[in-house]
């Protein structure tokens, strides 16, 4: 998972990747924690392909200011570069899983 500490990289990789998955957290949530190993294993597993990247809210206030990150974790979800979905604070595999799976199907199965 790479991180993201600038605006012009967040616009760049949400831009240049069929699905993006942007987590948005800081080193002091307990909670984004155990939830980001999940979301990792998910895509590994379960969509292969999918770019994964972390936002540190408290290092990159610029990147949380301009997308309206007001609480964490927070994961948003780009294909082919137009905002497709967002999960806040209580997030569950299931939606999250539920909110790629039909991209995926359309943009990596064939």
């Amino acid at each position: 998972m790479e991180t993201i500490f600038s605006l012009d990289n967040f616009q760049e990789v949400t831009q240049n990747s069929s699905i993006t998955v942007i987590y948005f957290s800081s080193e002091t949530c307990n909670v984004c924690k155990v939830l980001k190993p999940k979301i990792r294993e998910t895509l590994a597993t379960k969509f292969p392909g999918v770019k994964l990247y972390y936002v540190d809210i408290e290092k990159s206030p610029v990147i949380s200011g301009q997308q309206s990150i007001f609480s964490i974790p927070t994961i948003e979800i780009y294909v082919e570069g137009k905002h497709h979905a967002r999960f806040s604070r209580n997030v569950t595999l299931h939606e999250f899983e539920a909110a790629i799976q039909k991209p995926f199907e359309i943009l990596f199965e064939e």
